[in-house]
């Protein structure tokens, strides 16, 4: 069953819906773990803005995070995106439903475009001539002179 009120499903959709975000946990997609440094290497922003992220992340549960020594490292956690997954699904099956009815009832049309007859194009109007006259333009002003000068 899909859960429609649920902190962590609201926690995942917010974390995800960043761009830099997304980056950081592709990043994570293709290396098994990486150090907080070599997450912040190619974002043309400051370590704490990337550690702010990182805990949006975090509190999401997207990411779980290692302290060894002085470094962190960072691992991609994959079962809140299985969460949001399934809810996509429940979505995703509801539109497919929609859709296949549409391509039925279109496929269903009793007059397909090439055996009806054509629809009668209709002809620009001529315009008809106007009575109103054209006001000239208003100039426009000067620049202004020069200020006088305060004592």
């Amino acid at each position: 069953m899909v859960k429609y009120q649920d902190a962590a499903l609201d926690r995942t959709f917010a974390a995800l819906a960043d761009p830099t975000r997304r980056a950081l946990l592709a990043q994570l997609e293709t290396q098994k773990a990486l150090s907080v440094s070599e997450l912040a290497e190619p974002f043309a922003m400051s370590l704490p803005a990337v550690l702010k992220h990182l805990n949006v992340l975090s509190d999401a549960g997207l990411i779980t995070r290692k302290k060894t020594g002085r470094t962190v490292t960072c691992r991609l956690t994959a079962e809140p995106m299985e969460q949001a997954m399934d809810w996509l699904n429940h979505y995703q099956r509801f539109w497919s439903e929609q859709l296949d009815r549409l391509a039925a009832f279109v496929e269903d049309d009793p007059c397909p475009p090439k055996s009806c007859p054509p629809k009668p194009i209709s002809q620009p109007s001529q315009a008809s001539p106007s009575n109103v006259v054209s006001m000239p333009h208003r100039k426009k002003s000067s620049p202004p002179g020069p200020t006088p000068k305060k004592s």
